[in-house]
């Protein structure tokens, strides 16, 4: 077996295009460096590239996330919504960075773990299913590694939910690793969800840390301009430019910066690069493991496109597997703990019969844009030679 190197192939990198200093240098030295016209120019190329309207940048995915459960935990009870109260509950994986569900506990709710799929490490939507009461006001979903959640399934778990209770939770989709995958030929983003988006450092899109939120509609759109900043309508006409008129709803400071958008806006040419060496990457290790012993790859559906941020697959022996990847300098990881272990939210814990046997099983490899051929030969090389 060929060493390719002495240092660690490793599982992340930063994707900067080398110019982007020159578009920050532009932005400090403008006299602009908050919310202003490149904030504008990133959402609209966000917009172009996801052919999506209804995009606002924020500060990073996590706030996109608060931010999306404060509006539907505000959102006027009507003929088809009952409002959100003390007790309802959202419903949500446990196998995910806690970006995705600390902000469910923020916006003081209950948090319903559901199971993990074993095929595809997304929300087992079986379990979500017969999980569903009338407390169940919002789902979560994370499109783990890039892989799409099953979202036509989801959506009849929602008619179900309206006909045995009345009303269909709403959906925020957690794309934080998914930037340019798609779900039946639609980038995520397109199919009447919140979807938050990350732009953090290792992300396929990196505007150094920054986030996007898709509003379901124009109306939820114009409410989400006024609540990332404070609820003040920044685009009014005031008798005093400093001081804002009525602020109806309060909001947050979660808006994005000029600086950070021209990094976004800088990186998003040459975004599709670096997605397309994943997926060939990905398809390289498809190809090249089926059938190897102490492997099972995950469920591949052509409907179902991934960006693959991350290759995740089971193996057998986990710490033995993860042991030998270090000898051969490849930077190998489960990326995620599992969020019910920690005692903050031990009062939620419940059984997860899939997740506490996938967590034995499942690790990442690297399959980023800075994987070279020689070097995916290689990882494949040392996880034939067994472990």
């Amino acid at each position: 077996m060929s060493q390719v190197n002495d240092e660690m192939i490793p599982l992340f990198k930063v994707n900067m295009h080398p110019d982007a200093h020159k578009e920050v240098e532009k932005v400090l030295m403008s006299g602009y460096i908050g919310e202003g016209p490149k904030v504008k120019e990133f959402e609209q190329g966000l917009s172009d590239y996801l052919q999506c309207k209804n995009i606002v940048a924020l500060n990073s995915a996590t706030s996109a996330l608060h931010l999306a459960i404060s509006m539907i935990k505000r959102k006027p009870a009507s003929d088809t919504w009952p409002g959100v109260f003390a007790g309802d509950e959202v419903s949500t994986t446990a196998l995910t960075c806690t970006a995705t569900n600390w902000p469910i506990l923020a916006n003081g709710l209950n948090i319903k773990w559901v199971d993990a799929d074993p095929e595809t490490c997304n929300l087992d939507l079986q379990d979500l299913e017969e999980k569903l009461s009338e407390k169940t006001k919002i789902i979560v979903v994370v499109h783990w590694g890039g892989y799409p959640v099953d979202l036509d399934r989801l959506k009849k778990i929602q008619e179900k939910s309206l006909e045995l209770y009345g009303f269909s939770p709403l959906i925020v989709e957690d794309c934080a690793h998914g930037f340019g995958s798609k779900y039946k030929n639609l980038y995520l983003g397109n199919h009447g969800n919140y979807a938050c988006y990350s732009f953090q450092a290792i992300k396929h899109l990196t505007s150094v840390d920054g986030g996007a939120l898709v509003l379901p509609s124009q109306e939820e759109y114009q409410r989400a301009k006024l609540l990332r900043w404070y609820g003040i309508d920044r685009e009014s006409n005031r008798k005093d430019f400093r001081c804002e008129e009525d602020i109806p709803e309060w909001g947050f400071k979660f808006h994005m910066n000029d600086v950070n958008a021209s990094i976004g806006l800088h990186n998003l040419k040459y975004v599709d690069a670096a997605i397309e060496r994943h997926k060939q990457n990905a398809n390289f290790y498809d190809q090249n493991l089926k059938g190897v012993g102490g492997i099972t790859l995950l469920q591949r559906r052509v409907d179902c496109e991934s960006s693959f941020w991350i290759y995740t697959l089971k193996v057998e022996r986990q710490e033995d597997f993860m042991a030998k990847m270090r000898d051969c300098n490849i930077m190998v990881s489960r990326v995620h703990e599992r969020n019910d272990k920690h005692s903050c939210v031990q009062k939620y814990k419940n059984n997860l019969t899939n997740l506490e046997k996938l967590v034995k099983e499942m690790i990442c490899i690297p399959v980023g844009w800075w994987v070279t051929d020689e070097q995916r030969e290689y990882i494949v090389e040392c996880i034939k030679n067994g472990w």
